[in-house]
C-alpha cells in the first residue's frame, strides 16, 4: 500500500500507571485501519476527584473513528487494563479479543451493562492468531501477577511489533505460565520493528524476584502464628492467594476467602483451568465457628479500600467475624502510591484491637509482578528491537528507559497520551497530537475531566456554599428581605454576630441601595449579589464560598 504507515498511539497509560489504553494503526494518513489494545481504568482520591468512582481514558478520537476500528485486544484482567470495557464497548462497537480466564473476567464486565457474552471472543495463546483488517495479532505468554497475562505479537505489512502488556520474568510463578526465553526468541527472529514496553520498575536495580520465594516465608509466618491469622493481598494474584491458602493449610488451617472480588478471581481461575489443587475453603458462617487459632482468612482490601473485607474487619464485626488481641494480619502487598494514608488508618485500628499487623517492609512477603531494570535489559536483548517505546509509567519511568534503550544503543522513543508516532521507515516521528483527556464515572454518568463539575465540587469542599434568595413584585420592588442558607461554613465571623445575620444584613442595604436599573436585571442583582456574600465570608470567616443566587419574580 503506497504511503501507507505504522502508527502508535498512547490515550491512557503513558505518562501515568493505570488506565491503559493504546492504539495501533496501519494505512493511508487519516485511513489507518486501527486496533486498541486494553481498556483500563483507574481510581479516584478524594483531593482532585471527590465522589468520581472510576477514571477511564478519553476515547473520543476513537469514537470519531470507531470506522476504522477492527477490534480490541486486552492483555490481561488487571482493572487497570480490562475494568472499561463495559463502559467503552457501546461506543467503539469493536469485538473484543481476549484469552480465556482475561475474557472470563472481561464477560462478568459486560455482563453489568446487558451486553452479550459473545462480544468477548476466546483466543488461545500464541501460534494462534487472530487477522484483524491489516494486522495478526497473536497472545504470546508471560509471566505477571495475574494468570494467563500474553504480550502481543503485531504483525503489520512493514514489520512485526511486540506490545509486552505487564510482565516479569518468572521462571516459577506458581500459577499460570512461566517465561520461555526461548519462545520469545523464536518470536523475534524474524527482527522486530518496535518493542512496546512496560516501564513500571525501570529504576529498580536488581533483578526481580520470582513468586515461587514467597512462599516459604509465608509458610514460616503462618506456622508460627498462636491465633487466628488473616491475609490481604491484590485479588487477582491468584497465584499468591493459592500460596497463602496452602501456607494456611500446611499449618492445619481452614481457608476462609472473605470479598467478592476474591472469590470471584478464584472462581475464574478454577472455570477456565489456570487454578488447580486450590485448598478447601470454608464459609465466612462456618469460619465463625472454628477455634481462632484453626483458621485463616485471605481477604480483599491490601490497599486500603473503605468498604473491602480489611477496613470493615479492623472497624469491627465483618460476616460474624472479629480479630482480636494477638491475632495476625499480613499484608501481602505492596501499597500503591498514593494509597498509603488509607493502609496506615487500616493497620492504626488493628493496633488499638491489639492485632499484630506485618507487612512487606522486610521485603519477605511480597513480590512485584514487574520487571525491574536488569529485566528490562534481558527483554530488550532477547527482542533486539530496532525502537523501544516505553509505556505503563509515569513520565520519569518512561524517561529512564528511554535512557535504559539508547545506552544499549537502540532508538528509544518518549510517546506521553496523545502523541501519534508515526513508526514507518527507520525513524519514528511525531505524526499528530490529538486530545488524550480523562473520562470520570460518576455515579451512573460519564462526564469530562474538563467539564467542570468535579471542579466545582472541589470548590465546595473546600470554600462551602451559599444559597441567596431574593423575590421582588411586579414594580421591581423587593418583597421582604432577602435570606442565606449557608453549607460548610462557620456559624459565628469576627463580629461575633451569626453569619448568616451579618450576610442578610448586607444584603439588605444593597437591595435598598441598588437602583431602577439594577433591580431591573436579574444578572446585574446576581453578580452584585454573590460579591457581597464572598467579600463579607472574607471579611468575617476567611473564605470565599460558592454562591448560588435565585431571584424570583412575581408576574
Amino acid at each position: 500500500m503506497s504511503n501507507a504507515r505504522i502508527i502508535y498511539l498512547p490515550l491512557g497509560g503513558a505518562g501515568e500507571i493505570g488506565m491503559n489504553c493504546y492504539v495501533y494503526g496501519y494505512g493511508k494518513p487519516g485511513e489507518e485501519r486501527l486496533i486498541v489494545v486494553d481498556l483500563g481504568v483507574a481510581f479516584p482520591d478524594m483531593d482532585t476527584t471527590p465522589g468520581v468512582d472510576i477514571i477511564f481514558a478519553d476515547i473520543a478520537w476513537l469514537v470519531e473513528n470507531r470506522e476504522r476500528i477492527e477490534a480490541v485486544f486486552i492483555t490481561h484482567a488487571h482493572e487497570d487494563h480490562v475494568g472499561a470495557v463495559g463502559h467503552c464497548f457501546e461506543r467503539l462497537g469493536a469485538p473484543i479479543y481476549a484469552r480465556a480466564f482475561t475474557a472470563n473476567i472481561a464477560r462478568g464486565k459486560m455482563a453489568e451493562y446487558g451486553y452479550s457474552e459473545e462480544s468477548v471472543r476466546t483466543v488461545s495463546k500464541w501460534p494462534e492468531t487472530v487477522t484483524a483488517g491489516p494486522f495478526t495479532v497473536g497472545f504470546l505468554p508471560i509471566s505477571h501477577s495475574i494468570p494467563e497475562s500474553s504480550a502481543l505479537v503485531i504483525d503489520t505489512p512493514e514489520g512485526r511489533l511486540v506490545h509486552t502488556g505487564d510482565f516479569k520474568l518468572d521462571a516459577e510463578p506458581v500459577v499460570g505460565e512461566a517465561f520461555d526465553p526461548d519462545l520469545w526468541a523464536e518470536v523475534a527472529k524474524p527482527g522486530v520493528k518496535a518493542l512496546v514496553c512496560d516501564s513500571t520498575n525501570v529504576f529498580s536495580t536488581h533483578a526481580g524476584r520470582s513468586e515461587s520465594t514467597v512462599g516459604p516465608e509465608i509458610e514460616k509466618l503462618v506456622s508460627g502464628a498462636q491465633n487466628m491469622v488473616v491475609a490481604t493481598s491484590f485479588a487477582s494474584n491468584v497465584a499468591r492467594v493459592k500460596t497463602l491458602a496452602e501456607a494456611g493449610e500446611r499449618a492445619g488451617r481452614s481457608i476462609c476467602l472473605l470479598g467478592r472480588a476474591m472469590r470471584r478471581m478464584v472462581e475464574a481461575a478454577i472455570e477456565t483451568g489456570v487454578l488447580t489443587g486450590f485448598p478447601k475453603v470454608v464459609s465466612p458462617e462456618e469460619a465463625a465457628d472454628i477455634p481462632r487459632e484453626n483458621i485463616m482468612l485471605i481477604v480483599t482490601g491490601s490497599q486500603g479500600e473503605r468498604r473491602a473485607a480489611s477496613a470493615q474487619l479492623s472497624r469491627g464485626k465483618y460476616n460474624g467475624i472479629e480479630l482480636k488481641e494477638g491475632d495476625l494480619f499480613l499484608f501481602s502487598s505492596k501499597t500503591i502510591p498514593g494509597n498509603e494514608k488509607d493502609v496506615i488508618r487500616i493497620v492504626n485500628n488493628f493496633s488499638e484491637r491489639g492485632v499484630d499487623v506485618v507487612d512487606d517492609s522486610s521485603g519477605l512477603y511480597h513480590v512485584s509482578g514487574h520487571a525491574n531494570r536488569p529485566d528490562l535489559e534481558r527483554m530488550q536483548e532477547i527482542v533486539n528491537p530496532q525502537i523501544v517505546i516505553p509505556m505503563h509509567g509515569e513520565h520519569r519511568h518512561l524517561r529512564e528507559h528511554v535512557k535504559l534503550a539508547q545506552a544499549k544503543g537502540r532508538t528509544g522513543v518518549l510517546a506521553v497520551n496523545g502523541m501519534m508516532m508515526d513508526l514507518s521507515g527507520n525513524e519514528p516521528t511525531v505524526a499528530e497530537w490529538i486530545d488524550a483527556g480523562r473520562t470520570y464515572l460518576d455515579g451512573g454518568v460519564q462526564i469530562g475531566a474538563l467539564d467542570g463539575i468535579v471542579r466545582d465540587r472541589i470548590r465546595m469542599a473546600l470554600n462551602g456554599h451559599v444559597v441567596v434568595t431574593v423575590i421582588l413584585d411586579e414594580d421591581d420592588e423587593p418583597l421582604g428581605e432577602p435570606w442565606c442558607e449557608l453549607m460548610g461554613l462557620a456559624e459565628t465571623g469576627r463580629s461575633n454576630a451569626p453569619l448568616v445575620d451579618v450576610l442578610e444584613e448586607d444584603l439588605s442595604q444593597f437591595m435598598g441601595r441598588a437602583g431602577d436599573k439594577t433591580l431591573s436585571d436579574d444578572d446585574k442583582i446576581e453578580e452584585g449579589m454573590r460579591r457581597i456574600v464572598r467579600n463579607t465570608s472574607q471579611n468575617e470567616i476567611g473564605k470565599k464560598p460558592e454562591v448560588t443566587v435565585i431571584v424570583s419574580r412575581l408576574s
